[in-house]
């Protein structure tokens, strides 16, 4: 456990480890060369410009998951919005479809089952954008149902001792969660004391006639991949109610930094990057965006969101055949709904004829996507390879 000043240099060996550990990791942590090797693709010139919504930004199988709203209601939704940026869906869909191709490699699948995924990934998605309030595919996916049914059965005791390591209301330190400066346990508990982040705290908890917030025990948060070096803190809040008695809080605090997904010419977003995610939240997942709020700390910028027991990251260690192709087309179906519910009927009309328009041939994928995926699933590879040398060489 490193002391705060030291933090910089443990991070950075925390972050090469993480990413060497495979190559889905690495392309989970490595969106800054999905975008530059992207645009080097021989496929870049013919990616069709769609339109200028809120789009994730960094779309992979680990920023998909079960999510409660404030009253407990559970859907997949988009789970991270850090690069979320009003920029072009189609860096979306292929930024899904390498990490599906990515996670098909890793369970040691044939090719033609990536171009299965591909098929019905476009599929899905194309459902969504044609009808935003459908209901999920008929085929569904195991792997997508079996953390949903997980996530509905969790409560406070669980996500305590996933997160936490512990049941009682406090964080232990250790490798995972770091001892706090003087100055951020000051300025966490001014932030707590604001009236505003203390009415968000006791909405989300159902706890308006709460008669006391407090600050009960925060800890700096060594978690991620891309995020490594940032700000990022756990706070558990107590909230005492008129009785007396004490519930309590999970709240994380996260760092909000510069985007490096593309942004459409012309596009209004908030210009503090806090503000940004949180707007990109409500727009994308309706779920996640009511639980969270911009603050400013230690003159940063972060947001700030109640973590719920149900909310849950999509893991996948490994696909067999036919779960690898009805999970492409599930997920591809819940990003094309958080698209499709900013669009108008004639936008969504246009956009899927777009979508349609290169679907021609043996292979019923977009040739765009497919170039797409292809490339940068070569380039990751080799971009994995070099990354694990360098790792092998300073360790």
């Amino acid at each position: 456990m490193p002391p705060p000043e030291n933090r910089a240099a443990t991070l950075d060996a925390r972050r090469m480890l993480k990413m060497a550990r495979s190559a889905h990791a690495y392309v989970r942590g490595n969106t800054a060369h999905f975008y530059e090797w992207l645009a080097q693709s021989p496929a870049a010139h013919r990616i069709p410009t769609g339109p200028a919504i809120w789009i994730c930004g960094d779309c992979h199988l680990g920023n998909l998951g079960p999510i409660a709203d404030g009253d407990g209601k559970v859907a997949i939704q988009i789970r991270d919005l850090d690069q979320a940026v009003i920029g072009n869906p189609a860096h979306d869909l292929i930024r899904l479809g390498l990490s599906l191709a990515t996670a098909a490699r890793g369970s040691d699948l044939p090719g033609v089952v990536t171009m299965r995924m591909l098929e019905e990934m476009v599929d899905g998605y194309a459902a969504a954008i044609a009808d935003p309030e459908a209901h999920a595919p008929d085929a569904e996916s195991d792997v997508v149902r079996s953390i949903e049914r997980e996530s509905l059965g969790r409560r406070w005791r669980h996500l305590a001792k996933e997160r936490l390591d512990a049941v009682e209301p406090r964080i232990p330190l250790g490798k995972r969660f770091w001892v706090l400066a003087p100055e951020e346990r000051d300025a966490l508990r001014r932030l707590f004391a604001d009236e505003r982040v203390a009415a968000m705290v006791l909405s989300l908890k159902g706890k308006e006639k709460a008669r006391e917030i407090r600050l009960i025990d925060a800890a700096y948060w060594m978690k991620g991949c891309s995020s490594l070096g940032l700000l990022r803190y756990a706070a558990i809040v107590g909230l005492r109610g008129g009785k007396g008695h004490w519930s309590y809080a999970l709240v994380d605090l996260k760092e909000a930094t510069d985007p490096v997904a593309p942004i459409a010419r012309g596009a209004a977003m908030p210009r503090d990057n806090a503000e940004r995610v949180v707007a990109a939240a409500r727009a994308l997942s309706p779920h996640l965006g009511t639980r969270m709020l911009p603050v400013r700390m230690l003159d940063r910028s972060l947001f700030i969101r109640e973590l719920t027991p149900h909310d849950l990251k999509l893991e996948v260690d490994q696909f067999n055949r036919t779960e690898a192709v009805c999970a492409a087309r599930e997920l591809a179906f819940v990003v094309g709904k958080a698209h499709a519910r900013q669009l108008d009927p004639a936008t969504r009309t246009a956009w899927l004829a777009k979508l349609e328009a290169d679907r021609r041939g043996a292979i019923d994928t977009p040739s765009w996507l497919w170039e797409s995926v292809v490339a940068l699933a070569a380039r990751h590879e080799a971009g994995y390879l070099d990354h694990c040398r360098r790792y092998a060489l300073a360790a």
